[in-house]
């Protein structure tokens, strides 16, 4: 069950966290993944990994939020079955510290990026006799969470995105799905908290690990066994959903 064999994936962000994960396991289960990833280095290291497990992979060092670059490695890739838009940035702040730079950086890498690739993909997905399309929304499009103005808006935005992409190009065979976590450890998280919350590292991590009623944050293996399952044949009649993957945050958070 959940093989992926004979099957092409791409994956933008695949060279770290939840995206790294996702194309391990992909990988593993017999796809040709190609990584899209603005760190060309991460990208070729998960490659690399990927091949010594005995898994194909290719790497793109590619800006999601160019879309001339976007639709030149999509060219190049040609024929796929999968698309994983994984890619994303985040930001701390609420409306009235929130810059317009900021803004506009989260929404050209997080939404413009995101309809980038689904712009450069349909093509190749409406040829695919098994397409799917994976977004990566978060917990942040359906709850309010403090201090996240600009990273809720641009999730919210990816939510609307996979309904609309589902509806649109369901009679062409393309399914499409999105993943809502809550916290996730990965290196990122820690970058993150390590930029915005010096000298407080180890209690912030605490705080956000407990902020789940389960206790702890998600791992990125967990994401991506599910990302696993939505994107294979087993999944053949689910479209137009979104799965939080959130240790009961927005269910039982209260």
């Amino acid at each position: 069950m959940f093989s992926l064999k004979g099957k092409s994936a791409i994956i933008t962000g695949g060279g770290s966290g939840i995206g790294k994960a996702i194309s391990l396991l992909f990988a593993k289960q017999g796809a040709h993944v190609n990584i899209i990833e603005l760190n060309a280095e991460a990208a070729e290291q998960a490659v690399e990994e990927i091949k010594a497990a005995g898994g194909t992979a290719t790497a793109f060092g590619c800006d999601v939020s160019n879309q001339a670059t976007v639709t030149a490695v999509f060219d190049q890739i040609g024929a796929i079955d999968i698309l994983v838009n994984n890619a994303g940035i985040a930001h701390v702040g609420k409306v009235e510290n929130t810059s317009e730079e900021d803004f506009v950086k989260v929404f050209n890498v997080n939404v413009k990026g995101a309809y980038n690739c689904l712009y450069a993909a349909i093509p190749a997905l409406k040829k695919s006799s098994s397409a799917v399309v994976l977004n990566m929304a978060s917990i942040a499009a359906v709850v309010g969470i403090a201090d996240r103005f600009a990273y809720s808006m641009s999730k919210g935005a990816i939510y609307a995105m996979t309904m609309s992409m589902a509806r649109d190009y369901m009679a062409d065979g393309i399914r499409c799905n999105s993943i809502s976590p809550a916290r996730v450890h990965t290196p990122f998280v820690d970058g993150f908290i390590a930029k915005n919350y010096a000298g407080q590292e180890a209690e912030i991590f605490e705080k956000l690990s407990k902020s789940q009623p389960i206790g702890r944050m998600g791992k990125p293996e967990e994401v991506a066994s599910l990302a696993l399952y939505l994107c294979s044949d087993e999944a053949g009649f689910v479209t137009g959903n979104d799965y939080p993957l959130d240790g009961g945050f927005i269910k039982l958070n209260n």
